[in-house]
């Protein structure tokens, strides 16, 4: 028995580890987008297979029921193994041929046991402050999605080291999980009957919640995937020499986005979630149509905009989940999570896809601009979320 705190730490220990499979592939891609060797549109195919495979995961996982079925840790560590073993692969391939996005495509399926069943087997061990124990654990995602960039700054343009060492920690992620115990506030569903999910994905709260949820994924993982190519841009156009810093300066802005889930967990349990995330989105929103235009301010402003959109753009990620965890019934946490993620990450991919082609048609200043679309949106249903009286359930009657 490690009990809760060791437990705790290792489901973190185990997110952070195997998440660095998620942007492993674009971290290096990014470099070899900067030199030449690969397309815009080859970069963000590879994105776009795990988005792709996420979601065939995470369909399957939820029209069995799998999450709230099977032993969250043995899912978790087989999920993680495998993605490990299909990263791997990638060095005997190279970033731009068909074998590469199957490969990312299977890595994307195998996340669908990693990203949710993290989320449930947090949550399990809490039952006051969940908004602060999911906005860890989504910080912890955040951080493992900016390693990569670390990885590959670190390395250079050697793409073999960062999809080397994301499989490694990967690997280590599988073996660490097993070691948890699962906490009390864990239920298994006896049997799954997918009409009574279907019945709680239509009640009005949860797609008031699941449609703040898509405003927010509707800007979030299209920024992850292409703040280092503008960032290459907007320091070359602002004239600074940080532009052979693209690399850590990119790790920076996506790992700040871990302060902002710790943050907002810990004020949405006090002063409620939907008051937080949308502070959070209007601030984000406000971010993406300013951020094209910092260069003519100059190579700190870029940096200040980029950090502050960072930290904001992720922030209340984890407070749509607390809120669908709040608002299911217990033996359905696990497939309404992944039901919900299965959503998001189907829209970021048609949104990563399409942004190449935005930036050719309106070009950088403007084309982050119509990433602020989806949180505008998305305030506007967690605020006809707050007027419900079901948002009473949420952070303990804080809303």
């Amino acid at each position: 028995m490690v009990g809760k705190k060791a437990s705790i730490g290792l489901i973190l220990f185990g997110q952070v580890s195997a998440m660095t499979l998620w942007f492993s592939a674009t971290a290096a891609a990014s470099a070899l987008v900067v030199a030449g060797q690969l397309s815009g549109q080859q970069a963000a195919l590879l994105t776009g297979a795990v988005q792709l495979g996420f979601v065939a995961g995470t369909l399957v996982s939820a029209m069995t029921g799998m999450a709230d079925r099977l032993d969250p840790r043995r899912l978790f560590a087989i999920s993680a193994l495998v993605g490990s073993a299909a990263n791997m692969l990638l060095l005997f391939s190279y970033l731009d041929n068909s074998a590469t996005v199957i490969l990312r495509f299977i890595t994307g399926v195998t996340l669908a046991g990693v990203y949710p069943v993290g989320m449930k087997m947090a949550a399990a061990w809490t039952e006051r402050g969940i908004g602060l124990m999911i906005g860890v654990l989504v910080g912890a995602l955040t951080l493992g999605s900016s390693l990569p960039h670390l990885f590959n700054a670190v390395s250079g343009l050697d793409w073999q080291t960062t999809i080397l060492v994301s499989s490694v920690s990967a690997a280590i992620a599988a073996t660490a999980i097993l070691f948890s115990e699962l906490g009390p506030g864990l239920r298994r569903a006896p049997a799954f009957r997918a009409v009574e999910a279907i019945n709680a994905l239509r009640r009005r709260p949860m797609m008031l919640a699941n449609l703040g949820y898509l405003g927010h994924m509707w800007e979030l993982y299209a920024m992850w995937a292409w703040i280092g190519v503008f960032l290459e841009w907007a320091l070359a156009q602002a004239g600074s020499p940080l532009t052979g810093y693209v690399g850590l300066i990119t790790f920076g802005v996506i790992a700040s986005g871990a302060f902002g889930c710790v943050a907002a967990g810990l004020l949405a349990d006090r002063f409620g979630r939907t008051a937080i995330t949308m502070t959070a989105m209007v601030v984000s929103a406000s971010c993406a149509v300013t951020i094209g235009f910092s260069p003519l301010l100059g190579a700190a402003a870029v940096l200040v905009v980029a950090l502050v959109w960072g930290v904001s753009i992720i922030a209340d990620s984890a407070q749509f989940s607390a809120s669908v965890a709040e608002l299911s019934e217990p033996h359905l946490v696990g497939t309404m999570l992944t039901l919900q993620t299965c959503m998001g990450f189907l829209l970021t991919f048609l949104i990563i896809q399409t942004m190449p082609v935005v930036v050719a048609h309106v070009g950088w200043n403007f084309a982050f601009a119509t990433l602020a679309i989806g949180p505008l949106l998305g305030t506007i249903a967690m605020w006809r979320l707050r007027q419900r009286p079901e948002s009473a359930r949420l952070a303990g009657g804080h809303r």
